[in-house]
């Protein structure tokens, strides 16, 4: 097991547990500011981080290479996600893209901004897929639903947003909170969201 760190140093490491005896395996570098959050995908062989300095980096593991900058959004970058691959046929359609000639599309990653937005991105490209306009405040946090068909997202706006993502619009907005949604989760055996807020409470969210 790996454990993966973020901190305000404009970088960040891997280490090995336990923390008594941790070394430092790989180091990270390249942000501008503060890096807010990181993401590895699903083989573990990419990293995605984002910042203040208003960017999203896609990293490979193996080599510490930048694979890609992602510049589209308009102030710091809060949150990411990377697609599923139960994503990957919607997106695909979505978008108009067809498969690529290695038969394997993708991988795509969300972002989400204090610019209000939440943008999609086809990481081989480093090109915007979409951005999704919706929220009336900072955006922190988002994930795809489990199926791939939707996105969920939180934000300060203090509401909970379901998205369908294909036609570019947000099908439910709940007023989840009484103060800024901060995070969510999905449960993994259960169909749940859960939401954390400054109002110092967690709510579960049935799916249906």
């Amino acid at each position: 097991m790996i454990w993966h760190i973020c901190n305000t140093q404009k970088q960040f490491i891997f280490l090995f547990p336990p923390l008594a005896s941790s070394y430092c395996v790989k180091t990270f570098t390249g942000h501008r500011e503060w890096v807010r959050m990181v993401r590895p995908n699903q083989d573990g062989t990419l990293i995605a981080s984002c910042s203040n300095d208003q960017t999203v980096r896609v990293w490979v593991v193996a080599t510490k290479e930048c694979k890609a900058e992602l510049r589209e959004h308009e102030h710091v970058v809060e949150c990411i996600s990377w697609a599923p691959e139960s994503a990957h046929p919607t997106i695909l359609e979505a978008t108009g893209s067809e498969n690529k000639k290695s038969g394997k599309p993708g991988p795509f990653l969300l972002s989400g901004s204090r610019d209000k937005t939440i943008k999609m991105w086809d990481v081989s490209t480093g090109m915007c897929l979409m951005t999704l306009v919706g929220h009336d405040n900072w955006v922190r946090g988002l994930m795809f639903h489990p199926g791939g068909k939707f996105i969920v997202s939180c934000a300060d706006d203090k509401t909970l947003r379901i998205w369908d993502y294909k036609n570019k619009r947000c099908t439910k907005t709940l007023s989840a909170h009484e103060h800024f949604v901060t995070s969510l989760d999905f449960h993994k055996t259960s169909p749940y969201v859960v939401t954390g807020s400054v109002d110092q409470t967690v709510k579960v969210w049935e799916c249906r």
